[in-house]
């Protein structure tokens, strides 16, 4: 399958924050017309450029109501989401209310309005701890943090409103979603910042501080966390593919998507200093409750039926775009 751009408009929710900023410019370049819907928690109003950004939040129906009377769109991606596990954890309810009821208020949106097409940004947390060395779509879903369930949620219910309603939907499981725009413009800020690569840079150009290691005694050949680290590039390019595909196909898909390498966190930090030539400083932590041991993709199935696959599979390429970008000055 080929991505094309056919002029398209695209609400784009969530389209301030790291993917979706980044989604946002994708889809410029294809020929698409993308309109943001973002409340700015996270978000950067820097990063989207002169596209149109609504202000406004998933949680009220109202807004949601107004954009689509005052916007014809053809198809939603909907990015918006809390991601912390660790505080899912600690404040299950937040997580809840504004990953299922925001969503579902956009999923009622859209039918009111007669938008039937959307691509949800899921997570490999909905999979839990795996039972295989390598992730694919038929692997048990049995996560293990409520962020993990509120995404598994929603899967369930776009399988009901295909069901029902004959929406059409894509959600794409991302694994660990990484590095930066190659023209070095945007990249990845989050407050406070939890995911692991920002994290290492920071403490090797001295803007953050001491990294962290949660955990080193895990079921893994150096005892720290292993993870499946996607460009954001190739996240993209996959969003794109989904758009096309839901031309085609009707009913509601999922796919994971991964580069199929797994690099442990120490191996991360040792990219890093490869990259960087800095030191990283660092020391050990206790596990955080949550997280899995292992998290490795099986990306087949979107290869087979997108025509997706990753362009940038080497962990110093994609520790290279985030180094380029946090060089930087920052928001």
């Amino acid at each position: 399958m080929t991505v094309s751009g056919c002029c398209s408009n695209v609400l784009v929710c969530g389209g301030a924050g790291y993917i979706g900023s980044h989604m946002v410019r994708a889809l410029v370049e294809h020929g698409y017309v993308p309109i943001i819907f973002d409340n700015l928690s996270t978000g950067h109003a820097e990063s989207v450029g002169d596209v149109d950004l609504v202000r406004g939040d998933l949680l009220d129906r109202q807004a949601l109501r107004r954009l689509f009377a005052e916007h014809s769109f053809d198809a939603v991606m909907h990015f918006s989401a809390k991601s912390l596990v660790g505080e899912s954890m600690t404040d299950p309810g937040i997580y809840f209310v504004n990953n299922v009821v925001g969503t579902i208020n956009l999923l009622e949106a859209m039918r009111e309005a007669g938008v039937s097409r959307l691509v949800f940004s899921s997570s490999a947390a909905v999979f839990g701890n795996p039972l295989t060395a390598r992730i694919a779509e038929d692997h048990p879903r049995q996560p293990v943090n409520p962020y993990g369930r509120s995404k598994l949620m929603i899967e369930q219910a776009l399988r009901d409103y295909a069901n029902a309603y004959g929406m059409r939907s894509v959600s794409l499981r991302y694994f660990n979603a990484a590095g930066a725009d190659e023209a070095g413009d945007i990249g990845e800020s989050h407050k406070p910042e939890t995911h692991l690569i920002p994290n290492v840079l920071r403490a090797a150009l001295g803007t953050g501080p001491e990294l962290k290691i949660f955990g080193d005694d895990y079921d893994t050949p150096d005892g720290t966390c292993v993870r499946d680290y996607i460009h954001v590039a190739d996240l993209c390019d996959a969003h794109l593919r989904a758009l096309s595909y839901m031309q085609l196909k009707p009913g509601a898909h999922a796919f994971n998507l991964g580069n199929g390498n797994g690099f442990s966190v120490k191996q991360v930090v040792e990219a890093a200093w490869r990259v960087t030539g800095r030191d990283v400083p660092h020391s050990m932590a206790p596990r955080r409750p949550g997280d899995p041991a292992w998290l490795v993709a099986d990306s087949t199935l979107a290869e087979r039926e997108l025509g997706w696959k990753p362009s940038f599979t080497d962990i110093d390429a994609i520790i290279d775009s985030a180094w380029r970008w946090h060089q930087k000055p920052r928001y």
